[in-house]
């Protein structure tokens, strides 16, 4: 039987949306304050949505149900998939001795810690955020900087709060692609729009980052190299969002700032400066049986600073390769099983004004998209790495069984978050969130961008939030008077500030680092940084909105 979503259960819209906001109030609350087992609070979490849902929102408990296992298929697969094979494939270079190697010739590149947590966490993320997205730059980039010695929150967080400016763009421009969809305005604006709000942020982040690791003198002391990497990524990002489209903005923007960082290093460099960092935590596996001695660390041959990095190279090159339209489609042609998801497939239907009037039912269809998905591409890249890093099939398959176990309890924890999201978006729970925003009168381009950041901070996804609220920013702008164009390209330039927040990000950065169960610690840490940068995104589309000559740069 088909049901039809209700957003004001209660009859009063503040109480239905408070009831709406309790799992999210008490996941975070249990995972910031109380010192819950992520994984425990996430449980309890998805429990409470549960009950909201079939008892407050009168959902079909079986839909209900199955809503919660749709999501939990899709955070094991693919976000979990990418996870675990990405730190399979950092194990066995730790296992090798190898990472020790990638951290000195880094180091080489600059040992001043501020500098390297641009050049990796900002631009060098950025590249994996525009191929892969789903958390792929937070685990490469947090496991790099814990292997260069950083503390695992300052690896955790910094990480997290340089992944913010690129996400629009990322997976090759999903997110805007997607947008495209639920709005259904051409995607030549989406891009061009967004295109003129993120390159703001794509200059501060930078500095940003290393005030939240250092505070502002000494940030201040490194301020050429922060120009410098904001600046070759917002320009390229600028131009290629208005005149090419979402594509490789975000793969062109990192090689720019990358290149460029280096560059200026060859001609300047800051004042010495230590942060206090500490040895790196190899997940607590077995310590590196081949390690190379202290004077290979002190001076890599050539020959052992090129099998340290071609596991890395090789993961950039697969991951690339999975992104690309092309593979895609080559790929997808092959066994990609779907499976429609019983009791709600087609049987919750979105009602007006988080839709259009008679809207169809909602697609519920889990693809098991085992080739063409980023985490298999990962894992090939694992298994070339072991073959030319010496494993034999069965090390490999025995490091690989340790890397299960090691995070067994992140992969229990995504599961939990993701099936926590799907029951809130089929019950109707977040839009009622989202309408308590949309009803904000002449504040509405401020409190619509932090719609955005709501949506990524519940789902862990900019393209998520998208096609979550993208149709009632545009059907909410139309009714206030503001450009449509402007309020759904702020949904998800909004959305990129919460996605430092989510609790799918925190775990993978907590499982990169080694630091599960700290997840609280983490949450604390960005918190203010992500309420920060997305209330300064809402002033700029206010700004947009409202005032000249920011309100000449609407498509």
């Amino acid at each position: 039987m088909i049901w039809l979503q209700n957003y004001d259960p209660f009859g009063s819209a503040w109480l239905s949306t408070l009831v709406a906001s309790l799992p999210v109030v008490w996941l975070l609350t249990a995972i910031a304050f109380l010192g819950i087992r992520i994984h425990l609070a996430s449980l309890s979490a998805l429990v409470l949505a549960l009950a909201i849902a079939i008892f407050a929102f009168g959902m079909p408990h079986r839909s209900a149900l199955a809503a919660a296992g749709y999501g939990a298929a899709f955070g094991l697969f693919p976000i979990g998939w990418i996870i675990l094979n990405l730190l399979f494939l950092y194990q066995m270079t730790v296992d090798q001795g190898l990472f020790s190697v990638l951290k000195t010739s880094l180091t080489q590149i600059s040992p001043d810690p501020r500098i390297q947590v641009i050049l990796i966490a900002f631009s060098f993320g950025a590249f994996f955020e525009g191929a892969a997205g789903f958390g792929t730059p937070v685990a490469v980039t947090s496991a790099i900087l814990i292997g260069m010695g950083f503390k695992p929150l300052q690896a955790s967080g910094l990480s997290l709060i340089a992944n913010t400016a690129p996400v629009a763009f990322g997976a090759l421009g999903t997110p805007v692609i997607a947008l495209e969809k639920v709005t259904g305005i051409e995607l030549e604006k989406l891009s061009s729009m967004i295109g003129r709000q993120l390159p703001f942020f794509s200059l501060i982040v930078p500095f940003w980052v290393v005030w939240a690791m250092c505070g502002l003198r000494k940030t201040l002391e490194i301020w050429p190299a922060a120009l410098t990497a904001g600046l070759a990524f917002a320009i390229p990002q600028f131009l290629v969002s208005n005149f090419h489209g979402p594509w490789l903005v975000d793969i062109v923007a990192s090689l720019v700032s990358i290149v460029a960082l280096i560059v200026l290093l060859r001609f300047w460099s800051p004042a010495p400066f230590s942060l206090g960092t500490t040895p790196p935590r190899p997940l607590d596996l077995n310590p590196p049986p081949h390690a190379p001695s202290p004077s290979e660390l002190v001076v890599p041959s050539r020959q052992l600073l090129w099998k340290a990095w071609t596991p890395w190279l090789l993961l950039t090159v697969f991951v690339f390769a999975w992104g690309t339209p092309v593979l895609k489609r080559s790929t997808e042609k092959l066994s990609n099983p779907k499976f429609e998801i019983p009791h709600l497939h087609k049987l919750v239907v979105r009602t007006p004004p988080a839709a259009v009037p008679n809207a169809k039912a909602d697609d519920a269809v889990f693809t098991l998209s085992w080739i063409s998905a980023t985490g298999t591409g990962i894992l090939l890249a694992a298994v070339v790495a072991g073959f030319i890093m010496g494993f034999t099939p069965l090390s490999a398959a025995r490091l690989y069984g340790r890397t299960i176990w090691n995070v067994r309890h992140s992969l229990l924890t995504i599961a939990a978050m993701l099936a926590l999201g799907y029951v809130t978006k089929f019950s109707g729970a977040d839009t009622t969130l989202g309408l308590a925003l949309a009803k904000t009168g002449s504040f509405y381009p401020f409190f619509g961008t932090l719609l955005g950041w709501l949506g990524v901070a519940l789902t862990g996804s900019d393209t998520a939030s998208n096609v979550l609220f993208g149709s009632l920013q545009v059907t909410t702008a139309k009714q206030t008077g503001i450009d449509p164009v402007l309020m759904a390209a702020a949904n998800s330039s909004g959305g990129v500030m919460g996605k430092m927040v989510d609790a799918q990000s925190i775990v993978v950065a907590s499982t990169a680092t080694g630091w599960y169960g700290h997840e609280g610690q983490i949450l604390r840490f960005v918190f203010f940084h992500s309420i920060a940068l997305a209330a300064l995104v809402g002033i700029l589309v206010t700004c947009q909105a409202k005032l000249w000559p920011f309100n000449t740069w609407v498509p």
